[in-house]
């Protein structure tokens, strides 16, 4: 720890919040990594869609990484940001080297994604405790971002989004607004 930071919160708090902020940075950036394995290696049904959902899911993370790192950098820490670290300190399990097909790529993004959005959560909670308002900020910032991306991914799991929907009978004056919304949510 840095003996420069005169952020106006006690000693204790700022390396218990630079540690927790090292922690969720190792996520994030270990995140970062294995999205872009399924992103380098999808193949299959709806490819194009998934490639570029990775791509977006990465960026946040990598973008989340540096937030991270920065806070921790203003509390007088120092962020523990090389792939080597992440590695040790990642609290996700390792990407599943299995994963081919599109859905075997979700389901192992929405389990690391939905882990990495637990880390966020217990981030503010912990920065709340120590009455960190800023920190709390951007972890909130972040934790909607996640949990926007987490939705995306888990919205490829549930099939076909006609499935269960109801049109109204011919005639009917919402029968051309109900089409009109299914065919603009299956585009």
């Amino acid at each position: 720890m840095y003996s420069t930071s005169h952020v106006n919160l006690p000693q204790d708090a700022r390396e218990e919040l630079i540690d927790m902020l090292n922690t969720v940075l190792a996520n994030a950036v270990d995140l970062h990594w294995q999205v872009k394995q399924a992103h380098w290696n999808i193949r299959g049904t709806h490819f194009y869609s998934r490639h570029l959902l990775f791509d977006e899911v990465a960026k946040h993370a990598r973008k989340h990484a540096d937030a991270y790192a920065e806070r921790a950098g203003a509390l007088g820490g120092y962020a523990q940001g090389t792939i080597r670290l992440a590695s040790n300190n990642s609290q996700l399990p390792e990407y599943d080297l299995q994963a081919v097909d599109g859905e075997s790529h979700i389901r192992a993004l929405v389990e690391r994604v939905g882990r990495y959005a637990a880390s966020v959560r217990d981030g503010i909670t912990k920065s709340d405790e120590v009455n960190d308002p800023v920190t709390a900020d951007i972890l909130t910032q972040t934790l909607g971002e996640t949990e926007e991306d987490l939705w995306f991914l888990e919205s490829h799991l549930n099939g076909d989004a006609r499935v269960g929907v109801t049109v109204p009978p011919r005639g009917s004056p919402r029968r051309g607004r109900v089409a009109e919304d299914i065919t603009q949510a299956t585009t």
